[in-house]
């Protein structure tokens, strides 16, 4: 893959001499702290919000009085 242009000057100014600003990034930069969990009864129950809205083969519970 090709060097972006702040990559560049990044090296550029790290071989001159000067701070390289990739050291002062904090160490929870690049950590997830996300905490993943599996879905709940409630979140398996409330997935389909529109229940009509769209039908598998007609089977979405609607009828019609003729």
């Amino acid at each position: 893959m090709a060097k972006s242009n702040a990559r560049k000057v990044r090296e550029k100014q790290v071989r001159e001499g000067k701070r390289n600003p990739l050291n002062g990034r904090s160490p929870y930069a690049l950590s997830d702290m996300h905490t993943r969990t599996t879905k709940t009864k409630k979140d398996y129950l409330y997935r389909t919000k529109h229940k009509n809205h769209s039908s598998n083969y007609g089977n979405d519970g609607s009828f019609c009085f003729c």
